[in-house]
């Protein structure tokens, strides 16, 4: 289970994409979508939007797959630029991204990039909200039914509520990308990178 944002905020996005389309691992994987494999479909939809992504990684990832973002970065050729990444994408990528889910639900477990909504039952959840929610989810206390694992947010170490779990370690700033185990009742971290 990958909890998204497998675009921007690094320098080879391209790498983690071919890395994650290729499925070359031990066991099927489920990839869930995050907000910035939101924000490069809404930029290949509407080019303009690249205004925002580009302040939030759209840059890098246009980069890593060999564009010039000059223009992007000061705010012009948008279009251009959303024609050439198409041209720029592989097929096995985009197909990889359309294939993420917004949400999973597996047992006791409910798993989404972001957050859930406070009040409203996890198979009625928003899209929206599970790729961008922060509140009013992280300062609930709420039972959602279900323990939610998510992202998104991120927090030095793992973060262990009753109601939640957040495993973002901001992998992009600090170098460490954090896995949860899920064996029985046990819980266990994986850390992998500079604080392993």
């Amino acid at each position: 289970m990958f909890l998204g944002d497998y675009v921007d905020r690094g320098p080879n996005s391209r790498g983690v994409l071919e890395r994650l389309a290729t499925e070359r691992f031990p066991t099927p994987i489920i990839a869930l979508r995050g907000n910035h494999e939101a924000m490069l479909f809404d930029f290949l939809a509407e080019p303009e939007t690249a205004s925002n992504w580009r302040r939030i990684g759209g840059l890098e990832t246009l980069h890593s797959y060999g564009l010039d973002a000059g223009k992007v970065r000061a705010g012009r050729g948008y279009r251009e630029a959303a024609e050439a990444f198409r041209e720029a994408l592989p097929i096995s990528h985009l197909d990889f991204l359309k294939k993420t889910l917004p949400c999973f639900s597996a047992g006791d477990y409910y798993f989404c990039h972001a957050g859930v909504r406070p009040g409203v039952p996890l198979d009625a959840q928003n899209e929206q909200d599970l790729l961008w929610m922060r509140d009013p989810f992280l300062s609930s206390q709420a039972n959602f039914g279900k323990l939610i694992v998510h992202g998104h947010t991120p927090v030095t170490a793992p973060d262990i509520r009753p109601n939640r779990i957040n495993i973002d370690t901001g992998a992009y700033i600090s170098g460490r990308l954090t896995c949860l185990v899920l064996e029985a009742d046990e819980r266990r971290f994986l850390p992998a990178g500079e604080a392993s």
